[in-house]
């Protein structure tokens, strides 16, 4: 469950970051994407845990609400699960297709980098 949520605020911090305040920016990343705990976040900014940690709690309340006003990140999986599957049928329906085989591989190459 700790690593669904991770992944979810993670996802909504790309999609979403740019939008934040400085600080709330600074303490997502730290915390999310570099794996500080509280008591490093709260050595590095000189404030007290329980400050990072309600600064923590609000940001991920802030990055849902976007996500239910734009969401982005939704919509990202959606196209994501239609584009799998659309390529599952070219490959088993179009194996001749040298052209459409060739897309598929750049398509997948940009996915993974």
């Amino acid at each position: 469950m700790e690593l669904e949520k991770n992944y979810h605020i993670n996802s909504l911090f790309d999609f979403y970051g740019s939008l934040l305040t400085d600080k709330q920016h600074k303490y997502i990343k730290l915390y999310y994407v570099d794996d500080y705990s509280l008591g490093e976040i709260s050595e590095n900014f000189n404030v007290s845990r329980q400050a990072v940690y309600d600064n923590i709690k609000r940001t991920e309340k802030t990055l849902e609400n976007y996500e239910d006003k734009m969401g982005l990140y939704k919509n990202f999986l959606i196209r994501n699960q239609q584009t799998d599957k659309i390529i599952k049928y070219i490959k088993s329906n179009y194996q001749n297709d040298k052209f459409l085989l060739e897309m598929i591989n750049k398509l997948e190459q940009t996915e993974e980098n």
